[in-house]
Protein backbone atom coordinates (compact mmCIF):
# COMPACT_ATOMS: atom_id res chain seq x y z
CA UNK A 1 0.00 0.00 0.00
CA UNK A 2 1.57 3.43 -0.65
CA UNK A 3 1.71 5.50 1.98
CA UNK A 4 0.55 8.97 1.79
CA UNK A 5 2.42 11.69 1.17
CA UNK A 6 3.03 15.12 3.12
CA UNK A 7 1.68 17.67 0.88
CA UNK A 8 3.30 21.04 1.54
CA UNK A 9 2.41 24.15 0.08
CA UNK A 10 6.01 26.99 0.27
CA UNK A 11 4.89 30.53 0.54
CA UNK A 12 7.82 33.03 -0.22
CA UNK A 13 8.86 36.16 -2.08
CA UNK A 14 12.12 35.03 -2.89
CA UNK A 15 12.25 32.75 -5.84
CA UNK A 16 15.78 31.13 -4.67
CA UNK A 17 14.48 30.39 -1.37
CA UNK A 18 11.37 28.97 -2.85
CA UNK A 19 13.55 27.01 -4.94
CA UNK A 20 15.88 25.59 -1.86
CA UNK A 21 13.19 24.85 0.55
CA UNK A 22 11.08 22.85 -2.37
CA UNK A 23 14.10 20.77 -3.78
CA UNK A 24 15.01 19.97 -0.27
CA UNK A 25 11.51 18.74 0.70
CA UNK A 26 11.09 16.69 -2.35
CA UNK A 27 13.88 15.02 -1.95
CA UNK A 28 11.92 12.85 1.17
CA UNK A 29 10.05 9.93 0.33
CA UNK A 30 7.13 10.67 2.57
CA UNK A 31 7.12 14.70 1.65
CA UNK A 32 5.95 16.64 -1.67
CA UNK A 33 5.80 20.36 -2.40
CA UNK A 34 2.26 21.03 -3.95
CA UNK A 35 2.63 24.84 -4.86
CA UNK A 36 4.22 27.55 -4.29
CA UNK A 37 3.27 31.05 -3.85
CA UNK A 38 4.84 34.43 -3.45
CA UNK A 39 2.62 36.52 -1.72
CA UNK A 40 0.14 36.48 1.00
CA UNK A 41 -3.07 36.44 -1.55
CA UNK A 42 -1.68 33.78 -3.52
CA UNK A 43 -1.06 31.32 -0.76
CA UNK A 44 -4.66 31.86 -0.14
CA UNK A 45 -5.99 30.92 -3.25
CA UNK A 46 -3.49 28.25 -3.78
CA UNK A 47 -4.21 27.04 -0.09
CA UNK A 48 -8.65 26.60 -1.45
CA UNK A 49 -6.91 25.39 -4.37
CA UNK A 50 -4.97 22.96 -3.39
CA UNK A 51 -5.58 21.82 0.37
CA UNK A 52 -2.42 20.79 1.46
CA UNK A 53 -1.44 19.42 4.66
CA UNK A 54 1.49 21.79 5.58
CA UNK A 55 2.05 25.46 4.87
CA UNK A 56 5.76 26.55 5.30
CA UNK A 57 5.39 30.61 4.83
CA UNK A 58 7.51 33.01 4.76
CA UNK A 59 6.80 36.12 8.00
CA UNK A 60 7.45 38.75 5.95
CA UNK A 61 5.39 38.35 2.15
CA UNK A 62 4.63 41.39 -0.06
CA UNK A 63 0.62 42.04 -0.74
CA UNK A 64 -0.19 40.25 2.83
CA UNK A 65 2.14 39.58 5.75
CA UNK A 66 2.89 36.27 6.71
CA UNK A 67 0.72 37.19 10.48
CA UNK A 68 -2.31 38.05 8.29
CA UNK A 69 -2.26 35.33 5.68
CA UNK A 70 -2.19 32.54 8.51
CA UNK A 71 -4.81 34.55 10.10
CA UNK A 72 -7.21 34.27 6.87
CA UNK A 73 -6.66 30.82 6.25
CA UNK A 74 -6.88 29.60 9.92
CA UNK A 75 -10.18 31.44 9.92
CA UNK A 76 -11.75 29.84 6.85
CA UNK A 77 -9.94 26.81 7.24
CA UNK A 78 -9.14 26.05 10.98
CA UNK A 79 -7.87 22.70 10.52
CA UNK A 80 -4.87 24.49 8.82
CA UNK A 81 -1.44 23.65 9.80
CA UNK A 82 1.04 26.10 9.06
CA UNK A 83 4.91 26.52 10.15
CA UNK A 84 6.09 30.01 10.23
CA UNK A 85 9.60 30.34 8.97
CA UNK A 86 10.95 34.18 10.08
CA UNK A 87 14.90 35.66 9.72
CA UNK A 88 13.27 37.60 12.56
CA UNK A 89 12.93 36.57 16.16
CA UNK A 90 11.31 39.46 18.17
CA UNK A 91 8.98 38.32 20.72
CA UNK A 92 6.28 40.19 19.64
CA UNK A 93 6.29 38.62 16.12
CA UNK A 94 6.77 35.04 17.53
CA UNK A 95 3.55 35.95 19.49
CA UNK A 96 1.64 37.66 16.65
CA UNK A 97 2.38 34.71 14.93
CA UNK A 98 1.08 32.10 17.24
CA UNK A 99 -1.80 34.59 17.92
CA UNK A 100 -3.05 33.93 14.61
CA UNK A 101 -3.01 30.06 14.83
CA UNK A 102 0.74 28.51 13.12
CA UNK A 103 1.80 25.67 15.19
CA UNK A 104 5.59 26.19 14.52
CA UNK A 105 7.85 29.43 14.16
CA UNK A 106 11.54 28.09 12.89
CA UNK A 107 13.94 30.62 12.42
CA UNK A 108 15.20 30.95 8.63
CA UNK A 109 18.93 29.48 9.87
CA UNK A 110 17.21 25.96 11.57
CA UNK A 111 19.06 22.83 10.00
CA UNK A 112 17.75 21.05 7.21
CA UNK A 113 16.82 18.27 9.92
CA UNK A 114 15.21 20.20 12.00
CA UNK A 115 12.85 21.78 9.49
CA UNK A 116 12.09 18.67 8.26
CA UNK A 117 11.34 17.31 11.85
CA UNK A 118 8.77 20.33 12.51
CA UNK A 119 7.31 19.63 9.12
CA UNK A 120 6.59 15.73 10.33
CA UNK A 121 5.49 16.95 13.98
CA UNK A 122 3.36 19.84 13.01
CA UNK A 123 1.61 17.04 10.46
CA UNK A 124 1.54 14.35 13.04
CA UNK A 125 -0.64 17.05 15.19
CA UNK A 126 1.68 18.46 17.63
CA UNK A 127 3.18 22.32 18.04
CA UNK A 128 6.73 22.35 17.60
CA UNK A 129 8.63 25.11 19.24
CA UNK A 130 12.43 25.29 18.82
CA UNK A 131 14.06 26.25 22.29
CA UNK A 132 15.52 29.69 20.91
CA UNK A 133 11.46 30.55 20.07
CA UNK A 134 10.26 29.27 23.37
CA UNK A 135 12.86 31.26 25.11
CA UNK A 136 12.01 34.27 23.16
CA UNK A 137 8.07 33.56 23.92
CA UNK A 138 8.99 33.54 28.18
CA UNK A 139 11.30 36.67 27.71
CA UNK A 140 8.27 38.38 26.61
CA UNK A 141 7.51 41.29 28.54
CA UNK A 142 3.87 41.14 29.53
CA UNK A 143 2.31 44.29 29.05
CA UNK A 144 -1.31 46.01 28.82
CA UNK A 145 -1.18 45.91 24.91
CA UNK A 146 -0.97 49.41 23.75
CA UNK A 147 -4.40 51.49 21.97
CA UNK A 148 -4.85 51.58 18.05
CA UNK A 149 -3.57 55.64 19.08
CA UNK A 150 -0.61 54.48 21.27
CA UNK A 151 0.09 52.63 18.44
CA UNK A 152 0.17 55.35 16.20
CA UNK A 153 2.13 57.65 18.22
CA UNK A 154 4.76 54.56 18.49
CA UNK A 155 5.13 54.31 14.92
CA UNK A 156 5.65 58.48 14.31
CA UNK A 157 8.30 58.30 17.66
CA UNK A 158 10.08 56.13 15.60
CA UNK A 159 10.35 57.78 12.79
CA UNK A 160 11.75 60.54 15.27
CA UNK A 161 9.21 62.91 15.33
CA UNK A 162 8.45 64.97 18.41
CA UNK A 163 5.34 65.86 20.55
CA UNK A 164 4.67 68.87 18.97
CA UNK A 165 5.31 67.35 15.29
CA UNK A 166 3.50 64.10 16.50
CA UNK A 167 0.33 66.30 18.36
CA UNK A 168 0.43 68.33 14.44
CA UNK A 169 0.55 64.69 12.65
CA UNK A 170 -2.39 63.12 14.57
CA UNK A 171 -4.74 66.46 15.07
CA UNK A 172 -4.49 66.19 19.03
CA UNK A 173 -2.74 68.53 21.54
CA UNK A 174 0.55 67.96 22.68
CA UNK A 175 -0.58 67.80 26.27
CA UNK A 176 -2.35 64.53 24.94
CA UNK A 177 0.67 63.57 23.26
CA UNK A 178 2.96 63.72 26.15
CA UNK A 179 -0.15 61.38 28.19
CA UNK A 180 0.27 58.82 24.89
CA UNK A 181 4.11 58.75 25.10
CA UNK A 182 4.22 58.17 29.12
CA UNK A 183 1.65 55.45 28.78
CA UNK A 184 3.65 53.79 26.22
CA UNK A 185 7.14 54.22 28.18
CA UNK A 186 5.51 52.51 31.08
CA UNK A 187 3.89 49.84 29.03
CA UNK A 188 7.02 49.43 27.20
CA UNK A 189 8.92 49.17 30.62
CA UNK A 190 11.62 51.79 29.14
CA UNK A 191 13.11 55.01 30.30
CA UNK A 192 12.59 57.42 27.33
CA UNK A 193 11.84 57.62 23.50
CA UNK A 194 14.91 56.25 22.24
CA UNK A 195 14.86 53.46 24.14
CA UNK A 196 10.80 53.11 23.28
CA UNK A 197 11.61 53.16 19.96
CA UNK A 198 14.39 50.71 20.18
CA UNK A 199 12.69 48.21 21.96
CA UNK A 200 9.30 48.39 19.21
CA UNK A 201 12.00 47.85 16.43
CA UNK A 202 13.53 45.06 18.24
CA UNK A 203 10.56 43.35 19.54
CA UNK A 204 8.80 43.51 16.05
CA UNK A 205 5.87 45.68 17.10
CA UNK A 206 6.60 48.23 15.15
CA UNK A 207 8.55 47.65 11.02
CA UNK A 208 10.24 50.05 9.28
CA UNK A 209 8.92 50.36 5.77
Amino acid sequence: MKKHKIRILVVDDHFVVRMGLSGSINMEEDMTVVAEASNGQQAIQLYRQQTPDIVLMDLRLPVMDGTATAMAICKEHPEARIIMLSTYDGDEEIYRSFQAGVRSYLLKSVSREELLAAIRAVHGGQRYIPPVVAGRLAERVPFSELSSREMEVLRLIVKGMSNKEIAAALNITEVTTKLHVGHILSKLKVNDRTQAATSALQRGIIHLA
